[in-house]
């Protein structure tokens, strides 16, 4: 599908998945969306806290307009287009002490939603720029609870439908070179 490369074996699913911006105008039926979010929920997690949390909305309903009016305009532009929406927080505390890897675990949490979405032949991207603290409110997020990202779901479209300053950045990207992020017995 890619002409990525990996430095060493790896499964193609993890070469194949990317985070396009361009989607089409096609539904996610709510029991595919909840699929999705299904595999978010069976993400390791330290000690079994399980502390993610995902609020969403599918296009057409209040809640995927509540959602996308949290994102920044270059963001909401092409992100309206989405089939769902699914903001992804964490429980940072509980009973007053904190869940130190709360945002590890979200963060598997996301990539176990993205790769479900990607063997479903879904697409999804997850994006910082959204308002976090009219979010807080908008979707009555608990307290001792952090924010983390928005994603967008839905199946990839032609670039065209993203302006035109977007569409370069439409294409999968590569990554550094293994060595020069893991270090044997040693950060680089």
């Amino acid at each position: 599908m890619t002409a990525r490369q990996a430095d060493h074996p790896i499964d193609a699913l993890f070469l194949n998945r990317h985070s396009p911006r361009a989607f089409t105008t096609e539904e996610i039926p709510q029991a595919e969306l909840l699929t999705l979010m299904e595999a978010a929920r069976w993400a390791p997690s330290a000690s079994n806290t399980q502390p993610a949390r995902l609020a969403w909305g599918r296009r057409g309903e209040a809640e995927f307009q509540t959602i996308a009016g949290l994102l920044v305009p270059g963001n909401r532009i092409w992100a309206e287009r989405a089939a769902a929406l699914v903001v992804v927080a964490s429980q940072a505390e509980k009973e007053g002490a904190a869940l130190t890897w709360h945002a590890f675990d979200a963060g598997a949490a996301w990539m176990s939603l993205a790769l479900q979405a990607h063997l479903r032949g879904w697409v999804a991207h997850a994006m910082g720029g959204f308002d976090k603290e009219a979010a807080v409110q908008a979707l009555h997020l608990p307290a001792g609870h952090a924010l983390h990202c928005v994603v967008a779901i839905g199946r990839q479209g032609p670039a065209e439908t993203l302006p035109e300053h977007q569409r370069p950045r439409e294409m999968p990207n590569s990554r550094r070179p293994l060595s020069e992020v893991a270090g044997h017995g040693r950060f680089l």
